[in-house]
């Protein structure tokens, strides 16, 4: 098969991972989801998008710090073309296609070769490909011309080109078979004794087989915890019946949707906190009587602004953070979430302005 067709086979089984550290990829195989235990970062609940599943919460069950490998818990999901790990051996020049989500750019595809089908590094052994991977694009599967997975990119060597890495397939399978068969969720190899130890029979964080500090068994007991001001932004969100841990993009922003509403907050090194809606874009006609009717709407509103940007009608909630409070926080992101629901249908409905383009995939 050639790459767009292995692409569009099995889309359904690439999947995109957030935290609040990053974003990664994953893939499904069997009833799991696979990706690096990078990606998850420690924590027992990331959130999961895919074509046929909505932007959620998910639990991480398994976490190998050993071969950088992490299961996911994964919906109910009906998959026509489900991927399965290779089992065929990979060899030198083999062509290697990754499908991944680098820097959040969904479902983008890169085509290479095995550069060196078995490269050591430590005690592992990795494929290394010439084919463009980067950040984001761990966790996502490495695909032979067959669609079998043949590895699980994982890491690349930085201030080089195209110089990816992969962990070969077998590994997967051994990880995978070795969970299953303990037959318990929430498990988290030591990397210290190499044993799969049940989350359950950790005492103060140590491994019950050989007395080593599990950092990840402390990071997964803790969870992610925001301070400051992060932790206020993120305390009005949810008195405004906000899912806090969907909507949070990263540590320090925010995505929202209510109704045709598109919101993004963000809160900068420099202290200012701005919650922008791009509404529409300025129509071809009927500019002038848009312009006076944004510079009327500004003069009557509190809290609130219009601006244009790139021909980009964009309404917005800017404060600074020492100014932010419980209540003007509350009241100026709910005005802003009311408003821009109103708006974009306003401006677009009586002066012809031009609805945004989003992406397919977002939320």
């Amino acid at each position: 098969m050639n790459t767009q067709t292995i692409l569009q086979t099995y889309i359904d089984s690439i999947i995109q991972i957030n935290t609040p550290y990053g974003s990664g990829s994953g893939f499904i195989i069997d009833d799991l989801i696979i990706t690096n235990a990078h990606v998850v970062s420690g924590l027992k609940e990331v959130l999961i998008s895919a074509k046929k599943i909505k932007r959620q919460k998910a639990t991480v069950i398994y976490d190998d710090q050993v071969l950088d490998l992490a299961f996911i818990v994964l919906p109910k999901i009906e998959l026509s073309n489900p991927l399965k790990l290779a089992t065929d051996l990979v060899q030198d020049g083999d062509i290697a296609i990754a499908i991944g989500h680098p820097y959040g750019l969904n479902y983008s595809t890169t085509e290479g070769i095995v550069s060196k089908a078995e490269r050591l590094e430590g005690d592992l052994e990795y494929i290394q490909i010439d084919a463009a991977i980067n950040p984001g694009n761990s966790g996502g599967p490495l695909l032979n011309v067959h669609g079998k997975v043949i590895g699980v990119n994982t890491f690349i060597l930085l201030n080089t080109q195209n110089l990816g890495f992969a962990l070969p397939y077998y590994y997967v399978r051994e990880a995978i078979d070795a969970f299953k068969k303990v037959r318990k969720q929430n498990i988290i190899r030591c990397p210290s004794c190499k044993n799969l130890i049940d989350e359950s029979t950790i005492r103060e964080d140590y491994c019950p087989q050989c007395g080593v500090k599990l950092e990840v068994a402390k990071q997964r007991r803790l969870g992610y915890r925001p301070s400051g001001t992060v932790a206020l932004i993120e305390k009005i969100l949810a008195a405004l019946h906000v899912d806090v841990t969907i909507a949070r993009e990263s540590q320090r922003s925010w995505k929202l949707r209510q109704g045709s509403a598109h919101i993004d907050i963000n809160f900068y090194e420099n202290g200012i906190i701005m919650a922008d809606a791009l509404l529409c874009s300025m129509p071809h006609h009927n500019i002038e009587a848009m312009y006076d009717y944004l510079l009327k709407e500004n003069d009557a509103f509190n809290y609130l602004l219009f601006s244009i940007n790139d021909n980009n009608v964009i309404l917005s909630y800017l404060i600074i953070d020492s100014s932010l409070t419980f209540e003007d926080g509350k009241i100026g992101i709910a005005r802003l979430i009311k408003a821009a629901d109103r708006y974009d249908d306003i401006l677009i409905e009586k002066f012809g302005a031009i609805r945004p383009k989003r992406d397919e995939d977002e939320f």
